[in-house]
């Protein structure tokens, strides 16, 4: 038993600490000098970093972001089984939009979700990227981010219950446990709140 709770809480600060890598003021800083909190919307995300340094670079952001909820996921799955994963892999969000080196003040936390989905639930990554493309089409939400961003968590939530529910399979992903719904909602939550925060002002730099 203790080894289980050592593993889990190992997986979740790894997944924090991931989390708190700051991509977008790496990639800003590295390839023109610019301190992304201070241009653009300030947002540290890979779309303000896109408009402010250039589109290869707010690429690399996304890249980064991505893989650092993918990479949590993996570690915390060897650490700790599937509940290690979901875990880690929420944390990393967390850690993302929460970072405690900035005054908890971080990017919107959607590209390093998508590195959760890719981790803990790649059997939904299709529905994912359908629901987004979708989103997209619609013209009455691709320019309202947190609404878009709302269906796409709804949706995912309820696809990781019914997963959960009916032990589907999961690709290379851990089998699906009560603990993928918990993740996909502790996530949702987590981006919903970061949102809040921000401010419509500061949703065209989401990420």
């Amino acid at each position: 038993m203790m080894h289980r709770f050592v593993g889990f809480f190992a997986s979740t600060a790894a997944g924090y600490v991931l989390g708190m890598v700051p991509s977008a003021e790496i990639v800003a800083i590295t390839t023109s000098g610019t301190d992304i909190r201070h241009a653009g919307t300030g947002n540290p995300g890979a779309l303000n970093v896109a408009k402010v340094v250039g589109t290869k670079a707010g690429i690399a952001v996304m890249l980064a972001d991505v893989a650092k909820g993918f990479v949590a996921g993996r570690v915390g799955g060897r650490l700790a089984g599937p509940a290690g994963a979901n875990a880690a892999a929420a944390a990393a969000v967390i850690g993302h939009c929460f970072p405690s080196t900035t005054g908890f003040r971080g990017g919107k936390g959607v590209a390093t979700s998508v590195g959760q989905v890719l981790a803990t639930f790649p059997a939904y990554f299709p529905l994912d990227f359908a629901v987004g493309a979708g989103v997209a089409a619609n013209p009455r939400l691709k320019h309202r981010t947190f609404a878009a961003n709302s269906v796409a968590s709804l949706v995912w939530i309820a696809a990781s219950v019914v997963w959960w529910r009916r032990r589907l399979p999961n690709l290379w992903g851990p089998a699906p446990t009560v603990a993928l719904p918990i993740g996909a909602l502790v996530s949702s939550a987590v981006i919903t709140a970061r949102f809040i925060q921000a401010g419509p002002v500061d949703e065209a730099g989401a990420a």
